[in-house]
């Protein structure tokens, strides 16, 4: 493991980057580290997992095609640990790809080639969304909110269907729950960038409906309508 101390000497947050190109590696913890973050890079998959442990980062920038075993299976190990927001990248621009990835616990993806100005942004996109999360389990606002079987617990952010849990990650959670707010109204991708991703630009569309679709398989397909062109709305399943 290698690690890279910010510039700024009031940086706490620490970012693990997971990558087995040394140039994409270099220049995704270069550019993080001018952000302000502590930074440390991995290139295997066994040696990410060992540095998770022992250094404690609070996010992970983890590449899919890793050797020793791959992103998605240190996705699965180091959020069976703790849970932390995950930064997937991938060089196949294929959803399928995403979707697993999604289910594995990511709670965002990358395409390759991407800007580093972008993947600094989404960082700390996802960095504030933990904070905002922390502060509602301290503050809570709402308590349970019941559409037919559906019941989603803001104070534990849990989510029940029929009675039965329902795992999801942060941003799963915040995505449904903003889905919620407003049952049966339509919310545009780019509101629920916005609301959800803190983005003021329609740059993550796909993002959006990756993220709609890893819902639906969690939840049921039917609990989520598609308006095309437009958004999506959260409803009840007609029986």
């Amino acid at each position: 493991m290698q690690q890279q101390e910010s510039g700024n000497p009031s940086a706490q947050r620490r970012v693990l980057v997971v990558e087995d190109e040394p140039t994409i590696a270099e220049s995704i913890a270069a550019r993080l580290g001018a952000e302000g973050f502590k930074v440390a890079v991995s290139h295997d998959g066994p040696n990410a997992v060992d540095c998770f442990q022992t250094w404690q980062p609070d996010l992970v920038v983890l590449d899919v095609m890793l050797p020793g075993f791959d992103g998605l299976e240190v996705c699965r190990r180091i959020q069976s640990q703790r849970p932390v927001p995950v930064l997937m990248l991938t060089a196949r621009d294929d959803e399928t790809d995403m979707l697993v990835g999604l289910g594995v616990g990511a709670d965002d993806y990358m395409t390759k080639p991407f800007s580093m100005r972008e993947l600094a942004a989404r960082v700390n996109v996802l960095l504030r969304r933990v904070e905002r999360a922390q502060l509602a389990a301290r503050t809570p606002v709402g308590g349970s909110i019941r559409l037919g079987e559906l019941e989603i617990d803001h104070v534990q952010r849990r989510v029940r269907v029929s009675g039965s849990d329902v795992h999801l990650t942060p941003t799963e959670f915040d995505l449904l729950a903003c889905l919620a707010q407003q049952p049966r109204a339509v919310l545009t991708r780019e509101q629920l960038l916005a609301e959800v991703w803190d983005w003021t630009d329609a740059s993550g569309t796909r993002t959006v409906d990756s993220h709609v679709k890893a819902l639906r398989r969690k939840i049921g397909a039917n609990w989520i309508r598609t308006v095309h062109g437009v958004g999506y709305a959260l409803e009840a399943p007609t029986p």
